[in-house]
């Protein structure tokens, strides 16, 4: 076809659609169900923004195809004028592979290759870039010599029969600060059985087994620290992570599981930690007169540690822990016209072997580990394996809800935990330290789309001031959509020893049919410091999307600094999105 006009916008009489392509030819291979065009020019709103000398895409009707995506452009203070262009290989049905070369003005070459492909019983995905290029700071001066440099992320996860699989995830990546410099994404990701902390990289192997009566998982991991005060060889391996569970319905007489476990952990510098665990469960629940819910339980578990006296003062540490008890529970329930109402107060006692706390026994699996809500009616407040809740506790706690027939649900939980010792093992952010624990609540509003709160707290047990609060409330009515979190942490139980306090912040207002304002903000309040924060203008309609938006940061990390970018993003049904990060 010669001067021809192709749109995937509604097109009208008396008005240009908001983006078209014009071309002097046109032709359509219905072999290859591709559309190709000579001297093209794409018009936005009537007006031509960009000449092609030649373009092609798929037929909107065809399945995937190979070709050059949309290329990516802009300035930068740090890269200066870049242009990065992918190309999209369909090797076969099953695998793909996308090739994105990015030339820059201030630093050499990077290359980005992105390969998924599925397997018949499973798939890998893998994200990478490499370059041969220096350190930079923020404004794009380089220092030190010149070397590879690259990252690799990825994952897979295969079937070995319909209870048991295998997979990997694998984080690497050549310097502390390259994804901050390159923009590279996806570092928090979850990439196999276990998830790590911000700015900690993890690789992992892993096995999982799950039936009717049994499930169990072993992985081998290797964490690599992103964080400027990471030492790599303070760093454990973990080999294996090992757990196996096997439990039994005894009908009438409750339930009951044993289960093994096993943590080898070692370091080039610092205690090898090296455990071993047997242990197992009993439970059953019962109805008693008036309508109380009675639920006795017992547990034992048998722990034996080999360590490095050199570090620990022992060679080896053995021990047996326990727990047994029961908790009581009255459910109440009110049914209403328009309203239903539930209430359950709740008591759990239970006492458990003394001075099981070892000193020699290395923290590893509980340096974070906070009592809270969730683990009130637990015999053993403490969920992981280094330390352990014994002695006597007594929870009591209350959980209210109201139900209204339009679906909207308000529940809370209010409640507080004593022990018959102290134990020093415990610091006080874990909130078992003392003889009793802080008061702990939670609540939740749920009204549909409209809105969405929940919130957990603690309150400190002798003035009842604020220790913690974690909130997150979103929304989407009519012209507006947000989300927002924010939490604070009182000095007295950060595990920084100092107060911390911060808010994110980010929705989208429709201010027209067509046009929105969008903004976010990420902030550091203790620091005083806006980690991230966006304002920007956004057109939609039947047919594009478009995104003008300012960008800012304040973060601080060794060489990089304070950016600010100005980013204009676009994509257009039927022919792919468009990108730029302007002015940083």
């Amino acid at each position: 076809m010669e001067h021809i006009v192709y749109t995937a916008c509604p097109v009208c009489e008396d008005k240009n659609p908001t983006w078209q392509i014009r071309a002097r030819r046109a032709v359509l291979d219905e072999e290859s169900q591709m559309i190709s065009y000579r001297d093209a020019v794409l018009e936005i709103a009537g007006v031509p923004v960009f000449y092609l000398p030649y373009l092609s895409h798929p037929d909107p009707n065809s399945d995937r195809r190979s070709g050059l995506l949309m290329p990516n452009a802009g300035l930068s203070s740090t890269l200066g004028a870049f242009y990065k262009q992918p190309y999209y290989w369909a090797v076969s049905d099953y695998s793909d592979i996308t090739i994105s070369p990015m030339v820059s003005q201030n630093v050499n070459p990077l290359i980005g290759v992105d390969l998924r492909k599925r397997f018949y019983s499973g798939e890998v995905n893998f994200q990478s870039s490499f370059t041969h290029e220096a350190d930079f700071d923020s404004n794009g001066e380089t220092f030190g010599e010149e070397r590879f440099r690259g990252h690799l992320y990825g994952n897979g996860l295969f079937a070995i029969s319909p209870e048991w699989k295998w997979g990997f995830g694998v984080e690497t990546q050549t310097d502390d600060l390259y994804d901050r410099r390159y923009s590279i994404s996806g570092q928090n990701a979850k990439r196999g059985l276990y998830s790590s902390q911000p700015r900690r990289l993890l690789s992992q192997l892993f096995v999982t087994g799950q039936g009717d009566s049994y499930y169990t998982d072993a992985a081998l991991l290797n964490f690599q620290g992103l964080r400027g005060e990471d030492e790599a060889a303070q760093l454990p391996n973990v080999s294996p992570l090992a757990y196996a569970e096997k439990y039994w319905d005894m009908g009438d007489l409750g339930f009951a599981s044993v289960n093994a476990s096993s943590a080898i952990l070692t370091r080039d510098v610092g205690a090898d930690s090296h455990r071993v665990s047997l242990g197992g469960d009993w439970g059953t629940t019962k109805i008693l007169p008036g309508g109380f819910t009675f639920n006795p339980f017992a547990e034992v578990r048998g722990d034996y540690y080999l360590l490095n006296d050199t570090v620990s003062g022992e060679d080896s540490v053995s021990r047996a822990v326990g727990n047994a008890g029961a908790t009581l529970a009255y459910p109440l329930i009110r049914r209403g016209k328009t309203v239903d109402l539930m209430l359950e107060p709740t008591v759990m006692a239970a006492w458990g072997l003394s001075n099981v706390n070892d000193p020699a026994i290395p923290v590893e699996d509980s340096l974070l580990y906070e009592f809270d809500e969730t683990s009130l009616f637990d015999p053993n407040g403490a969920s992981n394996y280094d330390l352990y809740e014994g002695d006597g506790k007594l929870s009591a706690g209350i959980t209210a809800r109201a139900i209204w027939k339009n679906g909207t649900e308000l529940s809370t939980t209010v409640g507080r935990r004593w022990r018959s010792r102290a134990d020093s093992s415990f610091d006080v952010a874990s909130n078992l330290d003392g003889k009793s624990s802080d008061w702990l609540a939670s609540a939740s509003l749920q009204m549909g789309r409209a809105l969405k709160v929940s919130s957990r707290v603690r309150l400190n047990e002798d003035d009842l001031s604020l220790s913690r609060l974690d909130m997150r409330a979103s929304t989407s009515f009519d012209r507006f959509r947000a989300v927002g979190q924010y939490y604070k942490i009182d000095e007295r139980i950060s595990p920084a020893g100092t107060s911390d306090e911060g808010i994110y912040l980010r929705g989208e207002v429709q201010m027209t049919d067509r046009y929105s304002v969008i903004f976010s903000q990420l902030r550091d309040i203790s620091q005083n410091v806006n980690t991230k924060q966006e304002i920007g203008l956004a057109y939609t309609d039947d047919c594009a999307r478009f995104e003008i938006i300012y960008e800012r940061s304040e973060l601080r990390d060794r060489t990089l600094g304070p950016s600010e970018s100005f980013q204009i993003r676009f994509s257009l049904l039927s022919l792919g999105e468009f990108g730029s990060d302007g002015f940083n």
